[in-house]
């Protein structure tokens, strides 16, 4: 088992869930469409939003695997049972900054999109697996030979309207979120697959010293 894998991919979850926890303090500005459909499931049947986010997690995992299971192992199952109690956990602790109704509301919205970004490189570039979502959208341009951008555009539409639908909290950020997000997700990405390849590199070193 590479420990620092596993390490990186925990640390990647809870980075995504306290972004996540800390984008539904100030969620009248407007959530990415996953979590806009998250809290108005919320709103109308209760439970707790992580729970929901569980709930469509595997919801997708289950769609994946009748699609196409290439893309579901270990660490989408972990990614989809762990990231809404993380952030579930987050909000319970009543630690986080709360919307003051300000133009600082958008300074927390963005500090929560910077650190889910980070987060959710971290975990990818770990190389455990991709999450639900992650593997649904593959899954999905794969059978309609559509780029995976525009099969994630399709899906988030979809997923957003629903959420609307709903009466979950759609607003400017709602429609900014991805491109701020996707650059701190590129490069993160790029950061910590650069850590890995380091270690890898590292380890492997030491076992030629070993057997030498």
């Amino acid at each position: 088992m590479k420990l620092y894998r596993y390490v990186l991919f925990f640390m990647g979850l809870t980075f995504f869930g306290l972004g996540n926890a800390i984008a539904i303090k100030v969620k009248y500005v407007g959530l990415h469409p996953w979590e806009v459909l998250n809290v108005a499931l919320y709103q109308h049947f209760g439970l707790t939003i992580g729970t929901w986010g569980v709930v469509c997690g595997l919801v997708l995992i289950i769609i994946s695997l009748l699609i196409d299971r290439r893309y579901i192992n270990i660490g989408t199952f972990l990614n989809a049972l762990l990231i809404g109690p993380i952030m579930d956990f987050f909000l319970w602790l009543d630690l986080l900054p709360k919307a003051t109704n300000s133009w600082i509301d958008y300074l927390i919205l963005l500090s929560a999109i910077v650190i889910t970004g980070i987060g959710g490189g971290m975990y990818v570039a770990a190389g455990i697996g991709a999450g639900p979502r992650d593997g649904f959208m593959l899954s999905i341009s794969d059978k309609t030979k559509l780029s995976v951008s525009n099969a994630r555009i399709i899906v988030e539409s979809l997923v957003l309207i629903i959420g609307f639908l709903l009466g979950g909290p759609v607003f400017i950020a709602t429609f900014v979120y991805t491109f701020i997000q996707s650059p701190v997700f590129q490069r993160s990405l790029k950061v910590f697959r650069a850590l890995v390849e380091f270690l890898q590199k590292k380890k492997n070193k030491t076992q030629e010293g070993i057997v030498i």
